[in-house]
């Protein structure tokens, strides 16, 4: 049974992520969230991997472009998609696990169609989504929160950097043990809300190499910035 002093860790740690996500709201307003298709949100997430957002638009429209449907691309040679994919880098990889993604896809459904992932409960359909290769937690928790609209919070590299620059996270924490983590501090209510102001922010402000920590939204909390470690003038 979990102590006392667990509880109130735990209920700190949920008023500080809230108060997180009402600064980022009041700032960059209510965010649309990138919700479609589930099929189309699993191969999007799977070509956003170890690239930019661009990159993988412009590989995911030469896909739609090339491909009339999931059959033809199902169909298709390894070399053919793979030539395709080129603009989201490691395309060779991509080509080969977006194939194994359909094949299993058809056997466990009967056609090239997601939506009956989203008729599982949440915790069956994570443990299929991560038995498939290629598919690891940032993507899985992705087709759940976008594909399937349950209220998952999935953690990039982004969401990974922040939290621990704002103490929410070890330092040393990997994305697997953040989700486990997170998954359990972050208020369902606002959980996919707060993934997206939490990458705009990352994108815009607390950047990996150079954040702008003059436009920091928290620098009472950032463990990272300079009037937190003493280095601020007076």
């Amino acid at each position: 049974m979990s102590s006392p002093l667990v509880f109130d860790i735990i209920f700190f740690m949920q008023d500080k992520l809230r108060k997180i996500y009402e600064m980022l709201l009041m700032n960059y307003g209510s965010p649309s969230l990138p919700e479609g298709d589930p099929l189309e949100v699993l191969i999007k997430t799977v070509l956003s991997q170890n690239t930019n957002d661009r990159n993988r638009d412009l590989a995911f429209e030469r896909l739609k472009r090339l491909f009339p449907n999931w059959e033809a691309l199902l169909e298709a040679s390894e070399e053919e998609l793979s030539e395709c994919l080129k603009p989201a880098g490691l395309n060779r990889q991509k080509a080969r696990w977006i194939k194994g993604i359909l094949e299993r896809i058809k056997d466990k459904f009967g056609r090239l169609d997601l939506r009956g992932l989203c008729e599982m409960g949440k915790e069956e359909a994570l443990k299929w989504l991560l038995g498939i290769k290629g598919i690891g937690m940032k993507t899985a928790h992705c087709v759940l929160a976008f594909g399937c609209g349950h209220d998952v919070f999935p953690v990039d590299t982004h969401i990974l950097r922040i939290c621990k620059r704002l103490g929410l996270l070890p330092p040393k924490v990997d994305l697997q043990k953040a989700h486990e983590v997170l998954s359990q501090l972050v208020p369902r209510e606002i959980a996919r809300e707060l993934h997206v102001l939490l990458i705009r922010y990352g994108q815009k402000v607390c950047k990996a190499r150079t954040p702008l920590c003059s436009d920091c939204l928290f620098p009472e909390e950032c463990l990272y910035h300079p009037r937190a470690n003493g280095r601020e003038g007076n």
